[in-house]
């Protein structure tokens, strides 16, 4: 089991940014993936970033340079930073881990966390 908690969305204007946080707990050491996923109203959950255990990231057009994720693994804490935000990025921002191959590639996703861009 993971347990997954998201924190640090808000309101923020057009150009401005916002860090999101992603505490995670439990079976830590078999995580192989994890990212952050985003909804917005009558849309698919679509990725936004994602970083392999070993630190390697992809990012998906839409956020690719303004959007950066990273892991500080001492606080089993992943982050998002979000610059450059626009009224488009506005979502629930959701974060996920996914298990290695060996426990049976098992997805866990956090409650998620609003972010609206508005002026």
């Amino acid at each position: 089991q993971v347990q997954l908690v998201e924190s640090g969305g808000g309101l923020v204007q057009p150009g401005g940014s916002l860090r999101l946080s992603c505490a995670a707990s439990g079976s830590i050491g078999r995580i192989n993936v994890m990212g952050w996923y985003r909804q917005a109203p009558g849309t698919q959950r679509e990725l936004v970033a994602e970083i392999t255990s070993v630190g390697i990231t992809n990012y998906p057009n839409a956020v690719k340079g303004r959007f950066t994720i990273s892991r500080d693994d001492a606080k089993n804490t992943m982050y998002l930073q979000m610059n450059s935000l626009k009224p488009e990025d506005t979502a629930a921002y959701y974060c996920k881990a996914k298990l290695g191959i060996f426990y049976g590639s098992r997805e866990y996703w956090g409650q998620g966390t609003q972010v609206t861009v508005s002026s």
